[in-house]
Parts: C-alpha cells; sequence; structure tokens
C-alpha cells in the first residue's frame, strides 16, 4: 500500500514511513506552496524475501536545475546495498550515498531521475526515516496530527496503471529451490519469475507439482498486507509455435474449441474467485505467436507450412482474443500480450504489420483493447537492453550502422528503444495510450570477461558494431539457450519511461529446448536451432546455432545453463 505522510517544515523534502514493503513520500500540507520543498523522494521495496530485497529510487527536484546529484540515507538496521544500477552506490555503515551516473547527472526544475538497487538484511527491513539532496535535509514527521492515509488506490476489483508500482512480486518457490540448489544459486532464489500454464495439466498440477490454485494461494501468503503481483504465462495454443519445434505444444492447429474449454476458461474460472480478488495477476499472453504470423508465412524466405497453416485457419488470432476477452473479464487481471522482440520485428517490413495483428487479434472473439493492458517485449529472449556503444544514428567509414551485418537494416539496436518505439505504434493503431510495456531481462545481461568496455575499432561498420555490441550471440535471430548469456536487469518497476518494468518472465535455468531428440509425452519435438552442431537457416542467416550442449528439454531445469546465467550476470551478482 502506498502512504503519504506531511511535514510543516517549509524545507520538508520527504517522509518515509511505511510498512517494510511499501513505499512513502512527504509533501507539505495544501497552505504551503510546492515550489517550498525542494525535493521529492520516492523509496520503494518492490520485493522482499527473508534476506534480501530489491527497491527502486525516484528524486524529483523543485529547486535549481542541478548537473550532478548526490541522494543519502541511513538504516536503522544491517542493510546492505550489493549492487546496484542507474546510480553510483556506496555505503559506510548504516550510511548509503546514491550519486548520479555520467548519463543522468542532469536534473531540471521540476525532473526526475530513478536508479534501483539490490541488498541484504536480517530481521526488520525497516525503511530509512531521512534523506538529503546534495545535503539538504528532511526530517520525517510520524503523522500525528497530519492527514489521514488516501485509500489504496489499488484495492480489490480496481486496476492500477502500473500493477507492478507499489508491489511485491511473486517468488515461486518451486522455482526458487532449484535456484538455491545451485552452487551461488541462493544470490538469486528471491527473485521473481514467471509461472508458466504451457498445458492443460499444469492447471492442476504437473507429476505432483504445484497448480494454479497452489500458487494463487502461496501468493495470498507472500502478500500479507502489501500489495503483490502474480505472473502467469498463457502458453498453450493449438499449433503453439509454428516456427520452432522445441516449444511445440499439446494441441493440434484445429484444436481451438479444446483450447477455449479445457485451458483458458478454466484458468479464468480460477482467477474469477473472490478469495484471490486483493492480488494483481499479470497475463502474459501467448509468447512467440501473433509475430509469427506476420514473419514466417507467404512468400517470405523464413515461411514454414505450419505458420501458413495457422494464419489461414485464424486460430492464433482467435485463440488471443478468446483469452483476453474471457481473462480480462476478471477484474484485477492484467493482460499483456507478448511481442515478440526488436531482432525478430524491428524491421520496417514487419514492425507496422505486427501492431495491425496485434490489433486484429484484440478485437476477436468478443475482445475489446481495453482488455490489453500491456505488451510484452523479449520473452524468453536475449536482446540486449540497452546498447552503449553504438546508436542506430552512427555512420562509419562511410557506412551507417544499419548497413553492418549485425543490425541487417533494423531500425533498432536494442530492447529498450524497440519497445518504446513500439508501445508508440501500437498506440499509433488504437490501443490505449496508458498502455504500458515490460521488458524480460531473464537472459540479456551479457556480462563477464566478454562485455565490451567501449566501442569497437572504426576499421568499417562492422568492425565498430561487432567489437561493441553487449549482445554476444552469433546472429539475432538464435533464440535456444545461447552462449555466454547473462542474467540482465533485476526485476523492478518502471524502470524507464512507458515501461512497466523489468521482469524474469523466463525462470533462468530453464531451458529453451533440447539439444538432442528425446521422447517426451508433452508435445515438444527438436528443433537443430538447439543443436550445437547446427548451421543455421534462413531466419538466422544459415550461421550457426550457437547454443549450448546437452540440454534438456524445454522448461527443464538446466544446471549448466543456470551457472553460465549467474557468471556473466550484468548487473554482476555479488
Amino acid at each position: 500500500m502506498s502512504r503519504t505522510r506531511t511535514r510543516t517544515a517549509l524545507l520538508a523534502a520527504l517522509a518515509l514511513v511505511a510498512g517494510a514493503t511499501g513505499t512513502a513520500m512527504a509533501a507539505v500540507p495544501g497552505d504551503v506552496g510546492a515550489s517550498a520543498v525542494p525535493c521529492t523522494v520516492d523509496y520503494t521495496v518492490q520485493n522482499q524475501w527473508d534476506t534480501g530485497f530489491t527497491a527502486s529510487v525516484t528524486v524529483t527536484n523543485n529547486s535549481a536545475a542541478k548537473s550532478g546529484w548526490s541522494v543519502a540515507w541511513s538504516y536503522a538496521g544491517n542493510q546492505r546495498i550489493t549492487n546496484a544500477w542507474n546510480a553510483k552506490v556506496t555505503q559506510s555503515g548504516t550510511a548509503v550515498t546514491a550519486a548520479n551516473e555520467s548519463y543522468n547527472g542532469t536534473l531540471a526544475t521540476g525532473g526526475s531521475v530513478s536508479f534501483g538497487f539490490n541488498g541484504t538484511y536480517s530481521g526488520t527491513n525497516a525503511l530509512p526515516d531521512t534523506f538529503t539532496l546534495d545535503g539538504v535535509t528532511c526530517n520525517v514527521d510520524d503523522g500525528s496530527g497530519g492527514p489521514t492515509d488516501p485509500p489504496d488506490p489499488g484495492g480489490p476489483g480496481t486496476r492500477v496503471d502500473n500493477p507492478y508500482a507499489g508491489a511485491k512480486v511473486y517468488v515461486n518457490p518451486e522455482w526458487a529451490a532449484k535456484a538455491a540448489a545451485e552452487p551461488g544459486g541462493s544470490r538469486i532464489a528471491g527473485q521473481p519469475t514467471g509461472v508458466w500454464l504451457d498445458r492443460i495439466a499444469a492447471i492442476n498440477g504437473v507429476n505432483g507439482g504445484m497448480g494454479l490454485r497452489d500458487h494463487l494461494d502461496e501468493a495470498l501468503s507472500q502478500k500479507g498486507s502489501d500489495e503483490l503481483v502474480v505472473q502467469l504465462v498463457i502458453y498453450n495454443l493449438p499449433g503453439r509455435d509454428c516456427a520452432a519445434l522445441a516449444s511445440n505444444g499439446e494441441l493440434g492447429p484445429t484444436e481451438i474449441d479444446r483450447y477455449k474449454t479445457e485451458y483458458i476458461d478454466p484458468i479464468a474460472a480460477i482467477l474469477a474467485d473472490p478469495k484471490y480478488a486483493s492480488l494483481r495477476i499479470v497475463t502474459t499472453v501467448e509468447i512467440d505467436s501473433l509475430p509469427n504470423l506476420v514473419t514466417n508465412t507467404g512468400s517470405r524466405p523464413t515461411a514454414t507450412p505450419q505458420c501458413d497453416v495457422m494464419k489461414a485457419n485464424g486460430n492464433y488470432v482467435k485463440g488471443v482474443g478468446y483469452a483476453l476477452n474471457k481473462l480480462g473479464d476478471v477484474a484485477n487481471v492484467y493482460n499483456y500480450v507478448d511481442a515478440g522482440h526488436h531482432g525478430w520485428i524491428g524491421w520496417d517490413d514487419n514492425f507496422g504489420a505486427s501492431a495491425n495483428t496485434f490489433k486484429e487479434a484484440a478485437t476477436a472473439e468478443g475482445a475489446t483493447v481495453n482488455d490489453v493492458h500491456g505488451f510484452i517485449t523479449n520473452t524468453a529472449n536475449y536482446s540486449a537492453l540497452k546498447e552503449d556503444h553504438f546508436t542506430i544514428n552512427d555512420n562509419v567509414a562511410g557506412k551507417s550502422v544499419r548497413e553492418s551485418k549485425w543490425v541487417d537494416w533494423n531500425r533498432y539496436v536494442d530492447e529498450l528503444s524497440f519497445a518504446q518505439a513500439f508501445r508508440n505504434q501500437l498506440v499509433s493503431v488504437g490501443f490505449n495510450s496508458s498502455i504500458g510495456m515490460l521488458i524480460d531481462t531473464s537472459r540479456n545481461g551479457w556480462g563477464g570477461s566478454a562485455r565490451p568496455a567501449g566501442p569497437g575499432a572504426t576499421t568499417t561498420v562492422d568492425t565498430y558494431v561487432d567489437g561493441g555490441r553487449y549482445d554476444r550471440r552469433i546472429h539475432i535471430g538464435n533464440w535456444c539457450n545461447q552462449s555466454g548469456a547473462g542474467l540482465g536487469e533485476r526485476p523492478q518497476a518502471a524502470p524507464a519511461a512507458g515501461i512497466d518494468a523489468y521482469v524474469w518472465m523466463k525462470p533462468p535455468g530453464e531451458s529453451d529446448g533440447a539439444s538432442r531428440e528425446i521422447p517426451n509425452d508433452e508435445g515438444k519435438g527438436f528443433d537443430r536451432m538447439c543443436d550445437p552442431t547446427y548451421e543455421g537457416n534462413a531466419r538466422n542467416g544459415f550461421n550457426m546455432s550457437g547454443s549450448l550442449p546437452d540440454a534438456p528439454l524445454s522448461g527443464h531445469w538446466f544446471s549448466a545453463q543456470f551457472q553460465q546465467l549467474m557468471a556473466n550476470a550484468y548487473p554482476p551478482l555479488p
């Protein structure tokens, strides 16, 4: 619950008094002009577990413009910050200082800047009660005699603009146990990840595992008196993933009725149970489906007969529309439709056409654009969040970056710029202007010793791009268990304009697909893109697959990949 307390002091800058996982900010009472407040700070614990937490801080400057800034506070307990992003954070004892990075030092009058961090604690994770911005301090009022806390805008049955704001996010205990069992895995075992409902049996639990109700009941336990987001992946379309065999599903191309009655309807009924009305339920709807109808059909060299079938019978569009309609009827469900990634639909031929296809699906089977809260990009993929060493507008040796072999005339070089631009495109075709984007950062960190420290040589445009890019894949079309990948940004709310959250929707350590054929009863085939000896196809420019060896079936635990992801994490793990 977000809470606001006030202070009568003329120079009040901020106050934080809330539960250990709350968020609060101070303002002066209505009889004091806003210009009297030199700054406002919003400190939010977004996620908390037994020994650690993730927090974000937003600073708003109401005094003279600054070319550099420093925020300081002290903890009352034994909290220790282990790593941070978007600020240089140092700690001495209980005292913490966060200073700007080189790229975000400018803080205009009325402007804001955000940063975040992970930390450890034991006992009580009490919120700081005093902050300074460049030495200007505001003590905390205890709230006595002040206005009462406003009603929570995210109460049962009421959707908020950003479900992740001011909320914890569900930690899947099954994934957490696997992560904690790995050497060094306890460092991330408390991170929130998506719960994948990838077959009908997953609704009630597979092989004695947790079913949907089990997860929701556990979420209520984790929630306590705070707000909490539960992340579900809705993933069982008929003819699923028509361009990749590794993640084929149980339903045949024509089994749309089974999808509706045996899969979506039971999920919707459980989510509508009043018992779960206090949860914020985020659904990622059918990854790798709708973009296939644009890029892998017709006369394109990347077309597959299976995708042509799904475009002709309309069951992807019908299935997504039905899911959005039924799940969107539940007041506390937030539907986010999968929107591929920049290395898939960032090209001119795909960008607008994909937005149009999403609009078609969002208005099929009784759905409307109001059933779509936003979109998610990079789900289970590896595209770098932000390439710092080159931009799409650079020119080297007489050629544009777009002409490099890596970029290959794409309009975007990283996932953040793509997600923000694609959001605008979606609004332009009729989606609500309030939609937000999620970016899956579970495997796009690309840290470790191979991470470039600066731009590549300017000998040619290819040496410039290849020498400076964080994304070390052989080709941007490679997607299966990629060698060299690392954990990306930790899950966090509102990290950038138009972005509702960075999320780990794909649980790190779960395989993308088997590197050899493995008989199974899950409907999952063998895709050569998961074979490290494979020399490629039209979708990856006939390059090597770049995949790790000895991988299990998709969704199964892959210890070697998990260890690699931790070793190459960026930001690095403590």
